[in-house]
């Protein structure tokens, strides 16, 4: 994994996901810029998948378990998708918290491929 492309992910899904908890908090129902922040860090797991294909071949092979980093890599790519999901279903207050829970969970889960990835010795 590349630690700045981290960086970014991180970011992004933790200021989407205040986001979308404090407006779902404040009372608004889902709306382009809320589905619009989880799509933005949709975009940005869409392109860690292919860093996950082209590290290893570049010589960037990951330090910890390729299992464990896929399976959370897959569930974190799901997860954006499964809020937006919800709150298009459920249009009220709360599946906008929802999607907002989703993108910190994502924001925790990107951290933890970054560790598998550099840090944790298989």
């Amino acid at each position: 994994m590349i630690m700045w492309f981290t960086i970014v992910q991180v970011v992004v899904a933790v200021a989407g996901g205040l986001f979308c908890i404090i407006a779902g908090l404040a009372g608004r129902r889902p709306s382009d810029f809320t589905v619009g922040a989880l799509a933005l860090l949709e975009l940005l797991l869409i392109a860690q998948v292919v860093i996950a294909i082209i590290a290893p071949l570049a010589g960037n092979p990951p330090t910890g378990s390729l299992l464990e980093y896929w399976v959370y890599l897959v569930s974190a790519v799901l997860l954006p998708p499964a809020g937006v999901a919800w709150a298009l279903v459920e249009r009220s207050r709360w599946s906008t918290v929802i999607m907002g829970v989703a993108a910190l969970a994502v924001a925790v889960m990107v951290w933890r491929m970054q560790v598998i990835w550099t840090i944790q010795i298989a």
